[in-house]
């Protein structure tokens, strides 16, 4: 079973957020840089049936040279090769941008099945998996909480608002993680040494077919960028005994903040 993975880049969420000068980006020079936490969960259910039904796992991502970082620690896991498709046009993408340029290089790669997070904690748009799927003219499952192969199909588990749908798809398909698929495994020291050899392909939109016109203009536009309102701290009312607070609460409300 060929199974494609596919993997964004994104910062820590431990990481702090300053807006950038241009007030319409974020600064990303200090950030620390990991997978998407539920592309973990991909690579990891990728890896599982790759042990199960024999295989490959293929990452592909798209963004800068640094995703290679990222791709090599999905290596390091167990996945076999990847491929980055790093282009300046890349960063101009929005979600159906990006998810038309990773359509067009899984035409390049043979596969049965892809695996995708259900969305990246950076955007939180939730749209990629389901436009690579649309663009391949593939059935789709979102938000699996478990899969099994069976007799050329696939069978998920699906959670939806108060409980779980069982739904079967013909391959080739893609579906969407969602928490509780599994347990992310961590790269061992002799999974980080082979992954250094395993093959990684660098190809730009041309290698793939495509040029910044075919990829087309964002949909969206970001008009600007501003933090939270900062929330003032709490204030404890002092009083001998519960009834005396209540009154000293309800002169507060009243005089103070006029709410009542």
């Amino acid at each position: 079973m060929n199974i494609v993975v596919l993997l964004k880049q994104v910062p820590s969420t431990e990481s702090f957020i300053e807006i950038a000068d241009n007030k319409v980006s974020v600064k990303t020079d200090d950030f620390k840089m990991v997978i998407n936490p539920y592309d973990e969960y991909a690579v990891e259910e990728a890896i599982k049936l790759k042990e199960a039904h024999g295989g490959s796992v293929t990452i592909l991502s798209a963004g800068l040279e640094r995703t290679i970082a990222s791709i090599r620690t999905a290596l390091a896991m167990g996945a076999d090769s990847g491929v980055l498709i790093q282009d300046p046009a890349v960063e101009e993408c929005d979600s159906l941008g990006t998810a038309r340029i990773l359509a067009a290089a899984l035409k390049q790669i043979p596969f049965d099945l892809i695996i995708a997070g259900q969305r990246a904690v950076d955007g939180d748009n939730f749209q990629v998996g389901i436009a690579v799927a649309e663009y391949l003219n593939i059935p789709h499952i979102s938000l699996v909480t478990k899969e099994e192969i069976i007799d050329g199909k696939i069978r998920c588990h699906r959670t939806v608002e108060g409980g779980i749908v069982v739904l079967d798809a013909p391959l080739p398909a893609l579906f969407t993680t969602q928490r509780g698929l599994n347990e992310p495994r961590y790269a061992s020291l002799p999974g980080i040494m082979k992954a250094k050899k395993k093959p990684l392909e660098i190809k730009t939109l041309a290698d793939i077919g495509l040029d910044a016109e075919k990829v087309g203009k964002p949909k969206t536009k970001i008009v600007a960028m501003k933090y939270p309102l900062e929330k003032k701290g709490g204030r404890i009312i002092e009083g001998e005994s519960a009834q005396a607070k209540a009154a000293a609460l309800v002169k507060i409300l009243h005089e103070e903040s006029k709410v009542i």
